[in-house]
C-alpha cells in the first residue's frame, strides 16, 4: 500500500494554515491554478484504484456466509426481477420444483418469469437455513395472489424448502425444491 502511495505522484497541496505569511489572494491563486487541478485528478485517480484494489470479489455464497446468501435468494425471487433471481445460479445451473427442472440460466431465468407473471405480488421469506454433509437447505414461506394473465385471483401461502449445492463462483448448481404445505384463499 505504502509502495502504491509512493509511486501516485500526488502533488502535495501546501499548507495555508502551518504557514502565517501566505496571503489570501495566493490561497485564492493556488485553487484555481494548475496545481489544484493536477492535485485532484491525481488524488481522484489514487481513490478510484485503490478501491478497485481493494475490493473483494464478490462471491455471494462464501461457506461462512450461507444466510447473506439466502436472504438475497429469498429478495431476488420477491424483486420481479427474473434477471436478478437467474444471476444467483451458475450459468449450468439447475431449478428444480416438485420435480420439474429448468437447467441453464436462460431456463431458470424464463421459470422464474412466469412465476413473477402469475403471482407479480409474490414474496418469498426465509424462515430457516440449515447445513448438512454437501448441501445448504433453505426453508421459506411463499406468498402470492394470482392475478397475472388469466389469473384466478386466489391468494396462495406455501411453505417449501430447497436442498442447494453450490458451484465455484459462489452460486446455485442445483436448487431442489419442494412444497410441503399450501393454503389457498
Amino acid at each position: 500500500m505504502r509502495a502504491l502511495l509512493q509511486n501516485a505522484n500526488v502533488m502535495e497541496r501546501p499548507s495555508f494554515s502551518a504557514n502565517p505569511t501566505i496571503t489570501q489572494s495566493r490561497r485564492m491563486n493556488w485553487a484555481r491554478s494548475s496545481g489544484r487541478r493536477r492535485f485532484f485528478r491525481n488524488t481522484t485517480s489514487l481513490c478510484a484504484a485503490l478501491l478497485v484494489a481493494c475490493s473483494p470479489e464478490q462471491k455471494p455464497a462464501a461457506a461462512d456466509d450461507r444466510s447473506g446468501f439466502a436472504t438475497q435468494y429469498a429478495d431476488a425471487w420477491s424483486s420481479n426481477d427474473p434477471v436478478r433471481f437467474g444471476q444467483m445460479y451458475e450459468k449450468n445451473g439447475s431449478l428444480i420444483v416438485n420435480g420439474s427442472a429448468s437447467t441453464g440460466r436462460a431456463a431458470i431465468v424464463e421459470t422464474a418469469r412466469l412465476y413473477m407473471a402469475a403471482f407479480p405480488d409474490m414474496v418469498v421469506r426465509l424462515d430457516s437455513l440449515r447445513e448438512e454433509p454437501d448441501v445448504t437447505v433453505f426453508h421459506w414461506t411463499w406468498t402470492g395472489t394470482n392475478t397475472g394473465p388469466g389469473g384466478t385471483g386466489k391468494a396462495v401461502n406455501l411453505q417449501g424448502y430447497e436442498r442447494w449445492t453450490f458451484g465455484p463462483n459462489g452460486l446455485l448448481l442445483t436448487s431442489d425444491g419442494r412444497i410441503l404445505s399450501e393454503c389457498l384463499q
